[in-house]
């Protein structure tokens, strides 16, 4: 025990070691006031945090404002090339519109296949029965709204409309499982490439394009568009881009799988097409008493 005690470095280390852990016990307490030690140990280091972050975050903040002035310098770059290559396109259109214009003028013909009148809807009801097939919009005959009359969004065409009340209307969704609704189609090019839309691929989420011309060679990311010759849909209307193209089953005609533009999960607001020249009575595939109609009912 005497030697113990003489080795005062052993002595010292056993006391601090006793001391040190009743300060961590003591500070893991639950207190509401720290003791002052441990106020000057946080308002020193508190202070010296703050001598070191103020200039790290202004400088950091220096450095972001940097970069987002060099990013915004970029950007402005692309955007103002993207507005001229606008003007170029608009300018065009003006010309080609202009032209349009004269030529109706010469041959004096008042009505174009791409002329409509819109009226703007809201889809205030969806069957989930029916979910990829038909919706309900608040406009009606009061506000215009006819028996098949085709029906866009933003993106391209959605359907047509299949029953007309006062106020409400049903239309019937590209997407559908109604083996008779047809589109007439095209895909625009230096030479038109026509076909109808028959048919709604569930599992690819595709329509597809049949009856069409085994000479003509049709290409992946070809855009589609409604010919206007059907009857019931104005020319012109976007409604997909094609994904992939094969043969009908007997091998005379090709088939092409598209994307469509619109997105028929998600709709809300929709613009019913009234459009300016004669719509067929008759429905999609089947002979109505005087004439065929392509497109719809």
């Amino acid at each position: 025990m005497p030697r113990f005690f003489s080795n005062k470095r052993l002595i010292l280390l056993l006391v601090g070691v006793i001391v040190l852990v009743a300060l961590i016990s003591f500070s893991l307490k639950d207190r509401q006031n720290a003791t002052l030690p441990e106020q000057i140990v946080k308002d020193v280091v508190g202070f010296g945090q703050s001598l070191f972050s103020k200039p790290a975050h202004y400088i950091t903040g220096t450095l972001d404002k940097i970069d987002g002035i060099l990013n915004t310098y970029e950007e402005n770059k692309h955007l103002k090339a993207r507005l001229k290559e606008y003007a170029a396109t608009q300018a065009e259109l003006a010309d080609v519109r202009a032209d349009n214009k004269t030529l109706r003028e010469i041959v004096d013909k008042k009505d174009s296949l791409r002329d409509y009148e819109p009226i703007q809807a809201t889809v205030i009801s969806r069957n989930p029965d029916q979910w990829e097939e038909k919706i309900v919009i608040d406009k009606g005959s009061v506000a215009g709204v006819k028996l098949n009359r085709a029906v866009i969004t933003a993106s391209g065409l959605i359907g047509k409309v299949v029953l007309v009340t006062p106020f409400k209307s049903t239309v019937e969704l590209l997407s559908t499982e109604n083996s008779n609704f047809r589109v007439a189609a095209v895909i625009p090019g230096d030479e038109a490439i026509f076909g109808l839309i028959e048919g709604y691929d569930q599992a690819r989420g595709e329509l597809i394009m049949k009856r069409i011309d085994s000479n003509f060679h049709v290409k992946e990311g070809q855009k589609v568009e409604s010919s206007g010759l059907g009857g019931i849909f104005p020319k012109g209307l976007l409604i997909g881009e094609v994904t992939e193209v094969s043969t009908d089953d007997f091998g005379l005609t090709k088939l092409a799988y598209i994307r469509p533009a619109a997105d028929f999960s998600m709709l809300d607001h929709v613009m019913v097409a009234n459009r300016s020249s004669g719509v067929t009575s008759g429905t999609d595939g089947e002979v109505d008493e005087e004439e065929e109609g392509e497109d719809g009912s």
